[in-house]
């Protein structure tokens, strides 16, 4: 077992999850070394497979490719106005394609792949709320939690969902979190409405007619009309999106050309829009094909344009919300260690759960600058301080005891 004493900022942890500790640590430091890419999440499966068989936890294996879900009753009667009540619980589980560069002993095993954003975290905790909610199932109701692959891409949300994870028994809401190198330990970002943004990806071909760089007038030059759809594409969120609020339309390649003195026939730029409110659905689309459209009718070329939507944005329910809110509240140090106006561009598909049922998503401080525990997500070096990791599960058990008091 590792060993990892707990620290006053985490004094008021319940005994329970105090004598656990050390157990999540170490199967957040196994998953570590064996990270995973979406859909491929077989190892991580089978490990979560074996602790709740061991525990004795009702799961179904298999869901989606690799996600589970595990059934825990609880043993108390429900008081409130929903009886019984299920409260969904969610962990994504997958890892990136990214080189470890840490030199740590749990660093990652697995070539090219690396946990590089926190999820064998986010699945430590869940595990260890299974095994304390296992242990001591003092609540009236059904605690359901969905070990999630695939939410770096290709998203597995949606495909769990339409698996019918929120089904049998019928979800009543759902809570997340992700743990947060933007804030330090001891702190908890949560927000009622827009926490973190939709994610939508463009690639734009844009055909020209190639010719001799010394006889442009022979040819259509795909690298001048690209940039000029560059430089239009500026002009979406500063003339179309309310100033009040927040929106972000990003290029971020563009290939065209390969010779000194050869016009490019054919330039291609890809790129990703962002934004909170549903309200710009469709509408930032809509734009940018309208600036492509026309910038290539004025100079004389074509185009052809891909667009994918694959998140839409992380909107939390205000009464699931004002909930963890008011759990985080007791759990850190002071009421001030909540954070409610964290919010962030990045993109998740918890969306897709908070769009089936209400429920909250929130950020759970995991930054130590003491520790050099500061690097961002998606970094070589992106590592978290494991104290987290217990507060993660005191917070889960505290908001599952609240929900099913009505």
């Amino acid at each position: 077992m590792v060993s990892a004493p707990l620290s006053l900022q985490t004094s008021r942890i319940r005994p329970a999850i105090q004598a656990i500790h050390g157990d999540i640590v170490e199967w957040r430091r196994h998953l570590h070394q064996y990270p995973e890419l979406g859909f491929q999440e077989t190892q991580t499966a089978d490990f979560i497979t074996q602790k709740l068989t061991k525990w004795g936890i009702p799961h179904q294996s298999g869901v989606a490719q690799t996600g589970i879900v595990a059934l825990i009753e609880g043993k108390t009667p429900r008081l409130g106005p929903m009886n019984p009540a299920v409260l969904g619980i969610r962990a994504d589980m997958d890892a990136l394609p990214v080189q470890e560069q840490n030199q740590v002993a749990y660093r990652s095993r697995h070539d090219g792949k690396m946990h590089a954003c926190g999820h064998d975290g986010h699945t430590a905790i869940a595990l260890g709320l299974a095994h304390y909610l296992s242990q001591h199932p003092h609540f009236g109701g059904t605690v359901k939690i969905i070990f999630q692959p695939a939410e770096e891409g290709p998203g597995g949300a949606k495909p769990m969902i339409e698996a019918g994870v929120l089904k049998d028994p019928d979800v009543d809401a759902i809570i997340g979190l992700h743990l947060w190198n933007n804030l330090p330990l001891g702190t908890v970002g949560v927000r009622t409405g827009a926490l973190m943004a939709a994610v939508e990806l463009f690639e734009c071909v844009v055909q020209g007619k190639g010719g001799h760089g010394a006889m442009p007038h022979q040819t259509v030059d795909s690298i001048v009309v690209g940039s000029q759809i560059v430089t239009a594409l500026q002009t979406i969120v500063a003339r179309n999106v309310d100033p009040i609020e927040s929106a972000v339309v990003t290029v971020g390649s563009f290939h065209a050309g390969s010779a000194h003195n050869v016009i490019a026939n054919q330039a291609t730029l890809t790129g990703t829009v962002r934004y909170f409110s549903p309200k710009y659905d469709g509408l930032l689309r809509d734009r940018i094909e309208s600036i492509i459209r026309g910038t290539c009718e004025m100079q004389g070329a074509s185009y052809s344009l891909n667009y994918w939507k694959l998140y839409p944005p992380v909107i939390n329910d205000t009464r699931i919300t004002a909930l963890v809110r008011s759990v985080a509240e007791t759990v850190l140090e002071t009421p001030a260690g909540v954070v409610p106006d964290c919010q962030t561009m990045g993109g998740e598909d918890m969306s897709f759960f908070l769009q089936a049922v209400p429920g909250c998503y929130f950020f759970l401080g995991s930054a130590n600058l003491n520790k050099g525990l500061s690097f961002p997500h998606h970094h070589p070096r992106f590592d978290f301080d494991e104290m987290a990791l217990g507060m993660g599960v005191e917070i889960f058990a505290r908001c599952v005891e609240r929900f099913f008091q009505g």
